[in-house]
């Protein structure tokens, strides 16, 4: 049996050909490349671009010429700094345009997307928290999920997560495995979401929360808070969560 040969596209580098045989500085030539890899689709929105001392070694030229061509981009809106980790390209639609007309989770919301969803799990323990109960309107003994998540679309951190769930409604929470979606795992224990209450501010990352998205100093960011209930009005959960504000908008569509 054949086994066929599998496809790899070569790293984007490679891609690259600056000349030093021409009047056009390397500056303008490396801008130029990208330009044409973006606007083709070879970089793709949401695509990482190595850090500028990476790539300044790459292609064997100076870091400040790498520099100046990434500067030139984000004026241009193609990319946006994500600090040490590099940049991510902007293209004409990076920024993610995540629709409010209905209760969805973080798992279907990437999808919906394109993206690829997927969640590491920072913190998993079950907690008595007053604060907490009190929010979901039980006694100071309630018992609660407590999951703090950093939460990717395609590998990059889009968002930091800290949930409380009601275990008193749904106690198989605290021993499933929660690296998929939480709402389906609702679902699937008879308790399907129906409704939430949302809010969305403004605030600034922590440290934490800047090592997490790749911020060399924090970039304002889309705090969303919600209050999710099933069908019987009964609250399941709540959730804050940190967005990158430098990839994700939130769309509304408003009738008279």
């Amino acid at each position: 049996m054949t086994v066929p040969k599998q496809i790899t596209k070569p790293p984007f580098q490679n891609l690259l050909e600056l000349r030093t045989d021409t009047a056009k500085p390397l500056y303008q030539q490396l801008e130029d490349q990208l330009t044409r890899l973006i606007g083709d689709g070879t970089l793709p929105p949401g695509t990482t671009l190595p850090a500028e001392r990476q790539l300044a070694e790459r292609l064997k030229i100076s870091r400040a010429t790498v520099q100046r061509s990434y500067n030139a981009l984000r004026e241009r809106k193609l990319l946006s700094a994500q600090g040490r980790l590099g940049s991510i390209v902007q293209g004409g639609g990076a920024r993610l345009h995540s629709g409010m007309d209905r209760l969805k989770g973080f798992t279907q919301e990437m999808q919906e997307l394109g993206r690829v969803p997927s969640s590491r799990i920072v913190e998993r323990s079950v907690v008595n928290d007053r604060s907490i109960a009190s929010i979901f309107g039980r006694s100071s003994h309630a018992r609660f999920l407590k999951l703090v998540r950093v939460r990717s679309g395609d590998g990059i951190p889009m968002s930091r997560e800290v949930a409380w769930y009601n275990l008193e409604r749904a106690p198989d929470l605290a021993e499933a495995d929660l690296s998929g979606s939480v709402y389906a795992h609702f679902a699937a224990l008879g308790l399907p979401l129906t409704r939430c209450d949302q809010t969305i501010e403004a605030a600034a990352p922590t440290s934490e929360e800047c090592a997490i998205f790749g911020f060399d100093a924090p970039v304002p960011c889309l705090l969303i808070k919600r209050r999710s209930y099933g069908a019987d009005g009964d609250m399941l959960e709540y959730v804050e969560g940190l967005f990158r504000g430098d990839t994700y908008t939130y769309r509304l569509t408003l009738t008279a």
